[in-house]
């Protein structure tokens, strides 16, 4: 059970919309956002990881500190949720850099994963996995098997491997093949565009006829149908951003009851995560 740990306007989908220089000046409602999530989590009685903006974690060392506390896995998400393609190896590098150190200095705790931004490592940047091995993360989440018009690699393995000649363990969301192409039922718009049913029985055949984990992600923007609305974005975009945000909060509620959930360093990196 992942979390991407961005605000309602740091989305990709916005940056022609809202620039950087302005994210100090608007409403900031990620800290009480990942206090509800933190809360949806203990009651269930799940431990999650938590891929954190460097730029948010700097602004709210509270939240990430309560994160620790309540023992979930604090990775990263980057500094200030650039897009891997939007990133030469040298600035990438001091970006996964920067977001580590700050995020180890706040917590007192190692971080071992990393997941892009909007998923944007694929087929034509996959050295940014080699980045990644030689700047100590121990695993990704940041390659998706799928085709989308924002970000994707169809070809990609459906579950965890190796990359990075064997130092780096990638581990996409869930996805599922249906007609010959993989759909995402890991989260995200999907888990709130299709009804629940549905991504409940992806996940039951994943886990029973396949054998493997799920990888599930969602944002603390979508539990959060009250949010500003930024002026001026498109049909498309308003649609895949502001749908059924009133229902993700009960649907997260049922999938978190329905299936056992846990850290990714704990599933995927087993011993190695209490070391």
């Amino acid at each position: 059970m992942t979390v991407d740990v961005e605000d309602y306007f740091q989305v990709s989908a916005f940056e022609r919309h809202i620039a950087r220089s302005d994210w100090d000046s608007l409403p900031c409602r990620v800290e009480h956002n990942v206090d509800r999530i933190c809360e949806l989590f203990s009651d269930a009685g799940i431990k999650g990881t938590f891929f954190t903006l460097g730029w948010l974690a700097q602004r709210y060392p509270a939240m990430v500190k309560r994160i620790v506390a309540e023992g979930h896995e604090l990775a990263s998400h980057g500094w200030e949720h650039t897009r891997v393609t939007q990133q030469d190896p040298e600035t990438f590098r001091k970006d996964v850099q920067r977001s580590r150190e700050t995020l180890e200095a706040l917590s007192g705790q190692p971080v071992r994963g990393y997941r892009a931004a909007s998923y944007s490592i694929g087929r034509d940047n996959l050295w940014a996995l080699d980045v990644l091995a030689d700047a100590g993360y121990r695993y990704s989440s940041s390659v998706v098997p799928i085709r989308h018009d924002n970000y994707g690699m169809p070809g990609a393995p459906r579950f965890a491997h190796l990359v990075a000649g064997d130092r780096l363990l990638e581990v996409p969301p869930t996805t599922l093949p249906v007609a010959g192409r993989n759909f995402n039922f890991g989260g995200g718009g999907w888990f709130r565009l299709f009804p629940y049913a549905l991504s409940r029985q992806a996940l039951h055949q994943v886990n029973e006829a396949e054998s493997q984990p799920c990888v599930f992600y969602f944002h603390p923007w979508e539990i959060d149908p009250d949010q500003p609305r930024v002026p001026g974005v498109g049909l498309r975009t308003r649609f895949r951003h502001y749908l059924n945000l009133k229902r993700t909060y009960p649907r997260l509620q049922r999938l978190l009851g329905d299936f056992r959930w846990g850290r990714m360093d704990e599933v995927f990196l087993g011993g190695e995560a209490s070391a």
